[in-house]
This record gives C-alpha cells, structure tokens and sequence, in this order.
C-alpha cells in the first residue's frame, strides 16, 4: 500500500517526492554516522550537522540525480543494451560523481564556516576512491534492472551507508588528530588536557 502511494507520488511529481526521499534518507545517513560509527550519543549529537545533510539531499543532490538519470535515460542509448549500462555508469563515474563529491565537500564546508579549498585537498581523493569501490558495481545494476523512476530511491537505499561514510569523511572521519584538535576538544568536553 505505501509503495503504491510512493510509486504514484513519483508519477505525479517526481521532482519533490525524490527530493523529500533524498532529504530523509541523507539525514537517516548522517544520524547513522554520528550514533553508529561516532557513537557519539544522544546529547553530543550536532543537529545542525544533520539539518545540512538533509538540506543537501533535498535541496541539490535529489534534483541533480532525478534530472541527471533522465538525462543518461535520454541520451545515452547505445546499438547494445550492455553498451548502454558501461556508457551510462561511465559517464556517471566520470562527470557526475566527481562533480557531486566536489559540491558536497564545498557546500559542507562553505555551510560550516570552514575552507572549502582545504576540506577538498583533505578529503576529495579519498571520497572518490572509495566512491569507485561502490558505485559502479551500483549503478551498473541500478541502470540494468532498475526502471528510471526507481533509480533516485535504489541509490538512496545504498546511499544510507554511503551517507554515513560521507558524513564521516565531511567531519574529518579518518583523518588522524592534531595535538591542537585534541586539546580543543577536550577544552569543550571541560577534560583534562593531553599530555605533550
């Protein structure tokens, strides 16, 4: 029964149902990142850090991808069916990955009050290898059996564990501790500083 109101929601406006989808689930994602890989809690869970992934979602990456999949849906039909899915998850790969992964690190960035040149040099390489060791195999099935209105909410389905892999990546996830950031936080915890 939900899946038919969700199908005909995508019939009668497909923009705003993937981008109210796109929104919830990057927020799922990033709740996910902060209470099941940061373990951060209840109390220590940045709210303002969740409101901009879900900001993102709805507001930029749904559209570009409900938009970006009719496109390669449109434009990219090759004489074989298994041409077509290589040259679509190629151009997925090649332009859009790498423009969404640039945007989001930029955005979140920009939306924290950090640099965005430096979180790019910081975190760019790694997001898109590890982007390269899910997708392809992702979107190579995605545009094999998956109809084009369903494809939004498939990557969104996976992306709940992308998301939170973004999230922590986007927070310095992976990236080893300064002194200084160490003693910052301890500062804020109101705990004893490190030694030195």
């Amino acid at each position: 029964m939900a899946f038919r109101w969700y199908q005909a929601k995508l019939t009668s406006a497909p923009l705003l149902t993937q981008s109210i989808t796109t929104a919830v689930l990057f927020a799922t994602g990033d709740t996910l990142a902060q209470q099941a890989v940061e373990r951060r809690g209840i109390k220590k869970h940045d709210l303002s850090r969740t409101g901009r992934m879900a900001a993102y979602g709805g507001a930029i990456f749904g559209p570009a991808a409900t938009k970006w999949y009719q496109f390669l849906a449109r434009n990219i039909n090759l004489r074989s069916n298994n041409g077509t899915i290589a040259a679509r998850v190629a151009c997925d790969q090649l332009i859009f990955a790498p423009t969404n992964m640039a945007l989001f690190l930029s955005s979140m960035a920009y939306l924290e009050g950090a640099s965005p040149k430096e979180r790019l040099q910081k975190s760019y390489v790694t997001g898109m290898v590890k982007n390269c060791m899910v997708w392809p195999w992702v979107q190579a099935v995605n545009f094999r059996f998956v109809p084009l209105d369903m494809r939004v909410l498939v990557v969104n389905v996976v992306s709940l564990g992308w998301n939170c892999y973004l999230s922590f990546l986007n927070s310095g996830g992976g990236q080893p501790q300064t002194l200084e950031q160490k003693m910052r936080e301890k500062m804020q915890e109101g705990g004893e500083l490190p030694p030195s």
